[in-house]
């Protein structure tokens, strides 16, 4: 089964579907490895890991979509992918829209920000009118190729125009053709359930630890009516907690020795990237030495 159709009936059965988002192709494998359905790609976690920059909007398409490419091949899972604004104008998204469709992504989400966009829970954020952002989703329902493939709609007008305005928005993208919808950075928990219940299509909730939206539980979500909880920094920033413990602690002691019980085995490394799977391939096709 394709993974937009996987996606598409995650969707149609009842439920809550927890969205652990990854920012490479190991952060991936462990989700899929742990347990979950689906597998986020977050943008501000690739402008992270890739440049070392905070998500201001230099990133482009190229460099997200070759990262994106690396975790689809490394999961079995669904993926969905934050494609930002769609990096310019309508045309700009028609190939925003086919060149992830190729890569293999289940889904995406564009969002109602100018360009440079940033952080959906940094302050200054600016957005297009109502009309320029309906454009950009009709040319993605048009751009793609498989009417299975989730066009997300995202709306920042929360934090410019106020809640109201985002949720009338909601509205109008999803008549216009998105197949669920994203308003960012709700403030309170009454946001929260008054964007789930005014709007006539599945919805997704981004928890971001520190910022606008407050911190609730999937089972709290589930209640209120969404559909998928996207947890977009949530990996990334225990991996660097964990990471600056260690370094910090490392560089006083100059002994590895004392770590090993806080890391993972190289077997068990190993064995989470698959190498048994090359082994395999070595014995089927190489040729022994000599011969």
């Amino acid at each position: 089964m394709r993974k937009t159709t996987r996606l598409r009936k995650l969707l149609e059965t009842p439920g809550i579907v927890a969205m652990p988002c990854s920012y490479d192709s190991l952060t991936a494998k462990l989700i899929e490895k742990t347990g979950y359905k689906i597998v986020g790609v977050t943008g501000a976690g690739l402008c992270a890991a890739i440049l070392g920059v905070p998500d201001v909007g230099l990133m482009t398409m190229t460099e997200v979509l070759n990262q994106t490419k690396n975790i689809v091949n490394a999961t079995n899972l669904p993926v969905i992918c934050d494609c930002d604004n769609g990096y310019g104008g309508p045309i700009n998204i028609i190939r925003t829209v086919r060149e992830f469709e190729e890569a293999g992504v289940a889904g995406f989400w564009i969002e109602d920000q100018v360009s440079p966009k940033r952080c959906g829970h940094f302050e200054g954020k600016q957005i297009v009118s109502r009309e320029a952002m309906i454009v950009r989703i009709e040319a993605a329902v048009d751009a793609r190729r498989d009417s299975e493939l989730v066009i997300i709609a995202r709306t920042d007008a929360r934090a410019v125009l106020g809640l109201d305005e985002a949720i009338s928005r909601a509205r109008d993208y999803v008549k216009a053709g998105a197949d669920m919808i994203f308003i960012e950075a709700p403030r309170s928990k009454d946001e929260l359930r008054k964007i789930a219940s005014s709007i006539e299509a599945p919805q997704m909730v981004n928890l971001v630890e520190g910022g606008k939206t407050p911190l609730v539980t999937i089972k709290e979500l589930e209640e209120m009516g969404f559909k998928i909880a996207s947890f977009s920094g949530s990996s990334q920033k225990i991996a660097i907690k964990a990471i600056q413990k260690f370094l910090a602690d490392f560089h006083e002691t100059g002994d590895i020795r004392l770590y090993l019980d806080d890391m993972v085995s190289l077997e068990e490394r190993s064995q989470l990237l698959g190498l048994d799977v090359f082994y395999k391939l070595e014995r089927k096709f190489l040729t022994p030495a000599g011969k």
